[in-house]
């Protein structure tokens, strides 16, 4: 049994792209600049017209006082009596407020129910106020909400597919206020990197100074400092529009990520092993039960039973034997490991014991 083909073709993909023809990924898809990011809004509606899949009343009394709160401000007085629909359902609205948002513009918005609504599937959610961690409200959501999952019942039965309690409005929040940035002002700029790592950060400061000679600077494994050249007319603006599409070679550590629970294993390039010897063999034990029906002869006395019948097959990987392992390279690395024929949940450990003996040179990430 082969494990891995196409781990090996990913391979050799992997090596075919890290050749010196290759431009390598550019700057801006491996950094972030210094505050120029997302901001997290949340806030708290309500989502009217449901066909009686809303909150129960009796288990949701904040959905009652949300709702009576609501009619007050319309003008309705309610308080006193006792509600009993179950079209309004309480929920919490959330949004990514993007870098540089104006006021106007629209974001999408993403609702969840709050009390025991069974699906949200043909609700509108009451306008609602989206607020920051500091409190102040930087944009409103209402719209109807758009369900990707759906529920239906009956008496003896019932199908669900995805979540019917959770839904989406493409572009129903408005964004109100805007949060300040004053990049056009500042004397330098800090680029973050998504994967730190010196010898990257190292390279993507010389690739900015064979351009521009002189403006980047290598602060730690994560940060690379940017200022704009002294004779330079241009904004500090324009001068990261210009490096952000140069090509820089990524170097990434040797390591190797295992994912239990799916049996996933991903390797880095890098991964290399020192000559060891590994024999993998399990004891199978199969147990299958084939009972079968024994009856007295025609006019006899007796009675029919069921006699058990069990067949027991033992597998105790004789005939398995020491396999050398030795990877220069990941094509190399994976050609041995699958000369073991082994399973992948069984390659996992392969490797763990690998390491434990010192001669995996690769750190393993365990999910």
């Amino acid at each position: 049994m082969r494990i891995f083909p196409l781990l090996a073709c990913f391979a050799a993909g992997i090596l075919n792209a890290a050749t010196p023809a290759s431009a390598g990924p550019r700057i801006k898809d491996i950094v972030s600049v210094e505050n120029v990011r997302s901001n997290q809004l949340v806030g708290y509606g309500l989502v009217v017209g449901l066909a009686g899949t809303g909150d129960r009343m009796r288990n949701s009394p904040f959905t009652e006082e949300s709702m009576q709160a609501m009619l007050e401000r319309m003008g309705v007085n309610i308080r006193g009596t006792q509600m009993r629909t179950q079209n309004v359902a309480a929920v919490s609205v959330t949004a990514t407020l993007p870098p540089f948002a104006r006021a106007g513009s629209t974001i999408d918005v993403q609702v969840s129910a709050l009390g025991d609504a069974s699906s949200l599937q043909g609700g509108t959610l009451i306008v609602s106020a989206l607020r920051g961690l500091d409190g102040q409200v930087y944009a409103v959501a209402q719209g109807p909400v758009a369900v990707s999952g759906f529920r239906a019942q009956g008496a003896a039965a019932q199908i669900s597919r995805g979540v019917a309690t959770s839904a989406r409005i493409a572009g129903g929040g408005i964004v109100e206020r805007e949060v300040p940035y004053a990049l056009g002002s500042a004397n330098s700029l800090k680029l973050a990197l998504r994967n730190p790592d010196f010898t990257t950060a190292q390279r993507i400061a010389a690739a900015i100074n064979r351009e521009f000679p002189g403006t980047a600077a290598v602060l730690d494994l994560a940060t690379v400092e940017v200022r704009p050249p002294s004779a330079s007319s241009g904004s500090l603006i324009d001068l990261v529009s210009q490096i952000e599409n140069l090509g820089v070679e990524v170097d990434q550590p040797a390591r190797i990520v295992i994912n239990e629970a799916a049996g996933t294993v991903v390797m880095s390039a890098d991964v290399r092993v020192s000559p060891v010897a590994v024999a993998q063999g399990g004891l199978t034990i199969s147990v299958t039960e084939m009972p079968e029906v024994s009856q007295p002869a025609p006019f006899s006395e007796g009675e029919t039973v069921v006699v058990p019948r069990t067949y027991v097959d033992v597998d105790d990987g004789q005939g398995r034997s020491l396999a050398m392992v030795q990877g220069t390279s990941l094509r190399e690395l994976v050609s041995g490991l699958n000369a073991l024929g082994v399973s992948p949940r069984d390659l996992i450990t392969i490797l763990q014991a690998i390491k434990s003996a010192g001669a995996l040179q690769a750190e393993i990430e365990v999910q």
